[in-house]
């Protein structure tokens, strides 16, 4: 999320937060720390890996769950030990803000309901943790990792949490983010939140998890849960997925329900999948994708929904039509050289590649788009707030300021809030500067963007790296990053798909898939076939710091 600046300064300002902020957008015991990062603790891989869940696939938990061989609250167990040996009191990723004190008795519930009726779906059973902002009516809390709403219930479940329930999954507990999915301050650092602390990066503790669904995806990385739901707004699910090591996609914005989460734009934000494998990720979106009365972007969704598994194909590759976006390159030497490498996956695989194409308005996306999220911030949280249940403390983006003012000493002994501060002093929707910002975003990224390259080179995807790999976690001076690769489809609401594609010094690289809208299972399909070929996923081992090599 944007910077708040004034003047010729403001869209500058905006500019250098915006990877760091990479905005989209608890319940006993609460597993947050708050306060400063924790302190790192070297361990042993064969230490903290000694778990029968390891780098276990969704397809792998119901098979075993429909052969008798495992039960739901077995596997449940199970994941709630890792995250209390691992997360809380080993290396302490810090990734999990809370666990869901009703888990094990979801499990036992759906245990029986196996046995007597037979599995709801493939997911039935399987424990699945949900990112802060995503509200649920339980035990759990729902606050964007903010102090201002950590004793908050939502009276109803999000539209995408009923689905998962309807599915048969257990929801074992939330993630730590980035507060306020880093809509907060200029100097935010990203996997902070007041209210769950800092959550670090499993490959290199020191290191960056990416955000602002940081916490969703280093448990993910770590094996605390097979998959989970992330959040984007710009970067929140491809940024960390990638820093972390595992797949992430962010749909295009209506196919997924935003109902219930709690909310950065009106035109940008959705929910999405994070997962080790892309098969994982296709299970997870089927069951999340669907259309939803409350939420007016998911009305073609009823449409284009499918089974996202059903277009999987190792040879998938064959035949496409790939562009190399080289104007989208050159933020990370090192970034750039491990998706250089990964090009080969794709020859091989029988795509042919169009070598260079550009997406030639993507460098003046984001001095518009800031403006346009700048205004949505405030109208999406002032809506949201204004309709929450009545036990929310704080009810529009003013009495959030007002919050964080009072309690300084614990929300921001780090950053302060000159984003929303920023944000409050915009007008309403109606408002010209705003409109004229949107049409401008929504043709630089969309019709004149991503739609005008496709069609010119006639491509099936476009790919480049999707960011550098992760920077030290900075308390002081706050993350010092540049935008990835994601402006561009986040600002057009355009999916996107990232898969590991190689690391640097044992930091992992992802490589980056973009579509139109409602192109996920063209995306799927060729990241899948990539997967199938680079097998570029390491499990990460939990150092304190890495050995940097050339």
């Amino acid at each position: 999320m944007p910077r708040r600046s004034t003047g010729s300064t403001s869209r500058r300002s905006f500019l250098q937060q915006a990877t760091a902020s990479a905005a989209a957008f608890a319940l006993a015991p609460s597993l947050g720390q708050g306060g400063d990062a924790p302190a790192p603790v070297r361990v042993s891989a064969a230490a903290s890996l000694d778990n029968e869940l390891h780098e276990v696939t969704l397809s792998t938990l119901s098979e075993a769950m429909s052969t008798g061989r495992k039960t739901s609250r077995s596997i449940t167990e199970l994941y709630l030990k890792a995250i209390r040996e691992i997360d809380r009191d080993g290396p302490r990723l810090n990734s999990v803000i809370e666990l869901n004190p009703d888990a094990l008795a979801e499990a036992t519930r759906l245990d029986e309901e196996r046995e007597g009726r037979g599995a709801r779906s493939k997911l039935h059973g399987i424990p699945i943790l949900l990112k802060d902002n995503i509200g649920t009516a339980d035990r759990m809390r729902t606050s964007a990792g903010s102090l201002a709403l950590a004793d908050y219930h939502p009276s109803e479940d999000a539209h995408v949490v009923q689905r998962l329930r309807d599915a048969g999954c257990v929801l074992i507990g939330k993630a730590n983010m980035s507060e306020w999915a880093g809509a907060r301050g200029s100097s935010a650092i990203v996997g902070w939140s007041g209210r769950g602390g800092q959550t670090c990066n499993p490959y290199a503790l020191d290191r960056s998890p990416g955000g602002s669904s940081s916490g969703t995806a280093a448990a993910v990385s770590a094996s605390f849960a097979a998959a989970a739901v992330g959040t984007e707004t710009m970067g929140s699910i491809v940024s960390p997925s990638s820093l972390c090591g595992i797949v992430g996609m962010k749909p295009t914005v209506g196919l997924v329900s935003r109902s219930g989460i709690i909310p950065v734009s009106f035109t940008q934000d959705t929910a999405g999948p994070m997962a080790r494998t892309v098969r994982d990720a296709a299970m997870l979106l089927t069951v999340m994708a669907g259309p939803d009365p409350a939420d007016a972007s998911t009305v073609e969704a009823g449409e284009r929904r499918q089974d996202y598994t059903a277009v999987l194909d190792p040879d998938g590759l064959r035949g496409a039509r790939i562009g190399v976006a080289r104007n989208l390159f050159g933020l990370s030497a090192h970034a750039d050289r491990a998706a250089n490498l990964a090009l080969a996956h794709l020859r091989a695989g029988g795509a042919t590649l169009v070598d260079p194409v550009e997406i030639a308005t993507a460098p003046g996306i984001w001095t518009f788009d800031a403006e346009v999220l700048s205004y949505e911030l405030k109208a999406s949280l002032d809506a949201y707030l204004k309709s929450a249940d009545p036990s929310a403390p704080v009810r529009s983006l003013a009495d959030v300021i007002a919050f964080n003012t009072r309690n300084r000493d614990r929300e921001m002994m780090w950053f302060a809030q000159e984003t929303f501060e920023y944000a409050q002093t915009k007008g309403p929707l109606t408002d010209p500067e705003y409109q004229h910002a949107l049409a401008l975003v929504r043709k630089m990224s969309r019709t004149d963007g991503i739609d005008a390259t496709l069609r010119r080179h006639r491509l099936d995807a476009i790919v480049a790296p999707t960011q550098s790999p992760a920077w030290l976690t900075d308390n002081l001076l706050g993350d010092n990053t540049m935008l990835g690769s994601f402006v561009t489809p986040a600002a057009a609401g355009y999916p996107s798909l990232t898969v590991p594609c190689g690391d640097v010094s044992g930091l992992p690289v992802g490589l980056l898939f973009i579509g139109t809208a409602f192109s996920e299972a063209t995306l799927l399909r060729l990241g899948f076939a990539f997967e199938q070929r680079a097998q570029a996923r390491r499990a990460p081992t939990f150092l304190e710091t890495i050995q940097l090599r050339g």
